[in-house]
């Protein structure tokens, strides 16, 4: 039963999240940035939240200090938007999943064009 409602408390801070970075914040620091997934602990007092940030390494790190320094607004924010006891503290990580994806689809394709070759 617990498991059921931390998934749509995830879901719920991903949604608002995504809104608030998108259109609340105004630091230049902060590029294109999507939330690309929320894990909350079992009692609900902690959120990390995963960062994809297109760019280079120095794109991402800016994003993420941009993103991290504006965390107590987005947990206020959220407070107001998501009707909980407690708000979550959030946590930002950078989420790098995309990019080692895209690494072996790349590796991938290299060795079927070697075997056609």
């Amino acid at each position: 039963m617990a498991k059921n409602r931390t998934g749509r408390v995830a879901e719920q801070i991903k949604k608002e999240l995504s809104v608030l970075i998108q259109s609340g914040l105004k630091d230049p620091r902060i590029g294109f940035v999507t939330v690309t997934g929320v894990d909350v602990t079992s009692d609900l007092s902690q959120a990390k939240v995963y960062l994809s940030v297109f760019g280079d390494e120095e794109t991402k790190q800016a994003s993420l200090k941009g993103v991290e320094k504006a965390g107590g607004f987005l947990r206020t924010e959220l407070s107001k938007r998501i009707r909980l006891r407690y708000t979550p503290e959030l946590i930002f990580k950078i989420d790098e999943s995309i990019a080692y994806g895209s690494r072996i689809e790349k590796i991938l394709g290299d060795i079927s064009h070697e075997d056609e070759n």
